[in-house]
């Protein structure tokens, strides 16, 4: 089997980037505060945020993390780049 090219590993990084920011935002935003006839809604709370996000970076490590080593977050793999930790290529 042909490893991965450059254009693959790509889109698998933007496309777990994608569902990691949709689901961390949309959770986020159903965990905002309601105040409606002297009762404060948590939503989602910040538990619900919490399991969201966790649960999304599984499942998209699980899914495309075998193609791109799911960073998922270019400003991490950027860093870790600069710093030596990783091999650019």
């Amino acid at each position: 089997m042909n490893p991965p090219t450059f254009l693959f590993r790509l889109t698998a990084e933007f496309m777990g980037a994608f569902v990691l920011v949709f689901g961390g935002c949309g959770s986020a935003a159903l965990a905002a505060k309601v105040v409606s006839e002297n009762t404060i809604n948590m939503g989602i709370g910040f538990l619900g945020v919490a399991l969201a996000v966790g649960l999304t970076v599984m499942v998209m490590v699980y899914a495309v993390g075998h193609i791109s080593g799911g960073h998922f977050n270019p400003a991490l793999t950027l860093g870790a780049a600069l710093a030596g930790r990783i091999d650019w290529k």
